[in-house]
Formats: C-alpha cells, structure tokens, sequence
C-alpha cells in the first residue's frame, strides 16, 4: 500500500470512528432523557461500553452544556440505575434545556402566537378545549379503566407506552401507595410555559382515562427537568371527608 492509500484509509478511519462517536452520544443523550439522571455505569451497562468510555462521552457532553452532573437521587426499586455501591455516591448525570432542545420542540413560535389568537376569541377555555382534544386524539388506543378488566397500574402503563410512541419519554414508577407517570421529555413545553391550558388540560384527560383524581407534582413547562403525575392506587379522602371523620 501506497503513502497515499495509507493516508485515504487513516482519513476514512478517523471519519468513521468521529461517526461512531456521534452515534454513540446520540444514544446517550437518548438514555438520558428517558432515563436520567443516571449513572455512567449504568450508561456502559445498557450501551455495552466500558464506564471509562462512557465517562469521555460525558465528560464532552458536560462540556457542550448538554449534560449536567446532580445529586444522587434515591432509587427506586423498579430501576436500579445507580451500580453504585456503599461509600461515595456516584456521580449521576442528566440532559440540560440545551440537551433536551436537541430533541426539538415542533413549531413553537408558531403555536404559541395561534393559541394565543385563540384564547384572544374564545379564551381560556377554548385552548384548554384544544389541547383536550389534541391530547385525546394522541391516547385514542388507549381503553379508558374499567374496574372488572384492567388494574389502574395497566391502564397507566398502556398510556405511557403511547406517550412513549408521541415524544414524550414516558415512564411509569411504583410510589408509595401509588404508581407516577413521568415524561422526561415534553414536545411542545415551551408552548404550555405560555399557555398553562396544556398541562391543564392533560391532566384532565389522564384524570378521566384512569377514572380517578390524579396529582401533578411537577413539570418541565414550569422549569423542572421531569413532568410527574402521581396516581393513587388507594382512596385519596377529601377535605370535607376527613372532617367528618
């Protein structure tokens, strides 16, 4: 092989191995949104890479700001992220506004200028009904609970798994005496950070797919990095019930 064979195959090596990097990141930022925060042993786990690889992987991400390193948060008995045994706790790492940007947020500008054309006309309540039907029209597969078929939990892990298929990242968590749907991923956030009607409206539309009152604890339109919606699997008594108790 010639000086300048050597030299097209090195350029197409270097070429390749910056693809794969590329790729790899990809999926980091993938796991991370579904999954984060997480550690990088478990990144290496489920990527089929070395932590140490994983680490340089992060440790560009950290520095393109999009990744960011946080407090080891409690694990959940459903997914053991950590790796980590006793001692220091691991570094566990999660995606930034920048980071989750890179997933897209479809057409905002323009949706929020015609929501607010509409709440202009109609108002508040013609964009929650919007949004209702928006968001029906996404969970239409999903069968609304019916106490002698499914079980709340099946129900609320049917419609994560649409909300999965929809953008939003979502998975479901036991909690206490209840179980979370959480969306690590919103597709049109910076909309409902304009118009609260969204988030208004969703959680209408799980209250009435579930056949119970259901409990948002936080959300990515309000600056948190996660939408949390807490199901109770036991009766939640009233104000008035527990006075009269």
């Amino acid at each position: 092989m010639g000086n300048s064979q050597r030299a097209a195959a090195a350029h197409v090596a270097v070429k390749e191995s910056r693809s794969t990097d590329g790729d790899t990141r990809r999926q980091v930022l993938l796991l991370l949104l579904k999954d984060g925060p997480v550690t990088a042993s478990y990144l290496g786990e489920r990527l089929g890479l070395s932590t140490a690889g994983i680490r340089r992987h992060l440790d560009i991400l950290v520095e393109e700001e999009l990744t960011e390193v946080v407090e080891r948060r409690p694990v959940s008995r459903s997914r053991m992220h950590s790796g980590a045994g006793r001692g220091r706790p691991a570094k566990h790492f999660r995606l930034t506004d920048r980071g989750r940007a890179q997933f897209g947020h479809a057409y905002d500008e323009l949706a929020s200028e015609a929501l607010t054309a509409l709440r202009s006309a109609g108002g508040s309540e013609a964009v929650k009904n919007f949004a209702k039907a928006r968001f029906e029209r996404i969970i239409a597969d999903v069968r609304p609970f019916v106490d002698a078929e499914e079980s709340v939990e099946e129900v609320a892990r049917k419609l994560a798994e649409t909300l999965d298929k929809h953008g939003y990242a979502a998975t479901v968590d036991r909690a206490g005496q209840g179980v979370q749907i959480c969306q690590h991923h919103c597709p049109v956030a910076h909309v409902a950070a304009e118009h609260p009607e969204l988030c208004e409206a969703e959680q209408e539309v799980f209250s009435a797919l579930l056949g119970k009152h259901v409990q948002p604890l936080a959300s990515i339109a309000d600056g948190h990095g996660i939408c949390t919606t807490n199901i109770p699997l036991t009766p939640v008594k009233t104000i008035t019930e527990r006075s009269e108790l």
